[in-house]
């Protein structure tokens, strides 16, 4: 069966693109489509056999710049020829989900979350009464595609229960659930360590991530609290933290495992689709200190790998971290936790997925 891999683009590294990779293990001869590919910041693609971009690749905007063209991205897949795969299988935070198949193909759509601009985090991205009326047109004709090409894969399954809700109320479909892998053994500490005295946070530096809340409780509570990342709130967080909060830009996996095996726990105060980090904290033997909501309701087991706090708000945040100080937290149950989201176990479950769908037994 020949089998194809679409993804949004191909110019960076993050949790997706390890879902690509796991995705290759059970695919090797698949060939990966996409709008735009970046050898240089992307070199882990070069695993794949074939790497088939756009239109939008020989635009140089359009392989610097892609987020000035979003009103292209429509075209860019649709004119994709997927017409000699059987299996088309899109990883999709945006547009690949839009890719045209032959009849007889099946097309199964890993979908990371709905178009976070253009529905979820709408508010995010258009701030301003004159943005917003500016390019309404665009948002108008994006989100109409959007709602169209959610409906051209044959199967939807969602790398979360918020990512299926989510798929429900702005797409009107239904969707399975197989959670997003981590590198659990990458990460995994099997034996416990003394803690340090410091709390975690990793993530962008980007509004919704909510590390300015972190801020504001750590501030007040006068504990240490290291952050490892970069982004475009980093100057503002700097300015306003107290000298307890210490910023870093960038760490190797194995500099980020040592930091989060040493922590007392790990500070996930944002709405995530799923929240890959969480795991990788307590794979580290780390518990999770996190808003209720979102991904980590998939991932946290309440008393067990961490606890939650109910308001995204300093008071609610500084209120758990001292419930927090107060709980101990057995080793064997963050890392048994954090093993059923292991690459293997992904693998098993899409594996079987697509076995079952092939052979008839999902309708």
């Amino acid at each position: 069966m020949k089998t194809a891999i679409v993804y949004d683009r191909v110019n960076k590294w993050g949790g997706a693109e390890r879902v690509l990779l796991a995705l290759h293990e059970i695919y090797p001869n698949a060939h990966l489509f996409t709008s735009v590919y970046s050898a240089k910041k992307a070199s882990w693609a070069k695993v794949f056999p074939k790497v088939v971009t756009s239109f939008l690749q020989k635009l140089p905007l359009g392989r610097e710049r892609h987020e000035l063209l979003p009103y292209l991205m429509p075209l860019a897949f649709e004119t994709l020829d997927l017409s000699d795969y059987d299996l088309v299988i899109s990883v999709t935070s945006e547009a690949a989900k839009g890719v045209l198949v032959r009849p007889n193909a099946v097309h199964i759509c890993y979908m990371l979350t709905p178009t976070r601009y253009l529905w979820s985090g709408y508010g995010d991205y258009f701030k301003g009464t004159t943005f917003k009326t500016l390019t309404f047109p665009i948002v108008k004709y994006l989100r109409r595609w959007d709602k169209v090409s959610a409906h051209r894969p044959d199967y939807l399954i969602a790398i979360s229960t918020e990512v299926r809700d989510r798929i429900k109320k702005f797409y009107g479909r239904e969707s399975a659930v197989i959670h997003s892998p981590i590198e659990f053994d990458k990460f995994a500490q099997h034996k416990p360590l003394k803690k340090s005295d410091y709390y975690l946070y990793v993530s962008r530096l980007v509004p919704y991530k909510r590390a300015d809340l972190a801020v504001e409780a750590f501030n007040e509570l006068g504990k240490p609290l290291v952050i490892v990342g970069e982004g475009s709130e980093e100057r503002k967080l700097r300015r306003f933290a107290k000298r307890n909060i210490t910023f870093i830009d960038r760490l190797t996996d194995k500099e980020l495992a040592g930091y989060y095996k040493r922590a007392k726990a790990f500070i996930f105060p944002q709405i995530e689709d799923f929240g890959i980090v969480s795991l990788e904290a307590q794979a580290s033997g780390t518990p999770v200190i996190a808003f209720r909501g979102g991904g980590a309701l998939d991932t946290l087991v309440e008393g067990k790998t961490g606890i939650f706090f109910d308001k995204q708000d300093k008071k609610s945040l500084v209120k758990a971290v001292k419930r927090f100080e107060k709980m101990t937290f057995n080793h064997g149950d963050l890392l048994e936790n954090a093993k059923k989201f292991s690459k293997q176990n992904f693998q098993k479950k899409f594996a079987a997925f697509v076995s079952d769908l092939l052979a008839g037994r999902i309708n």
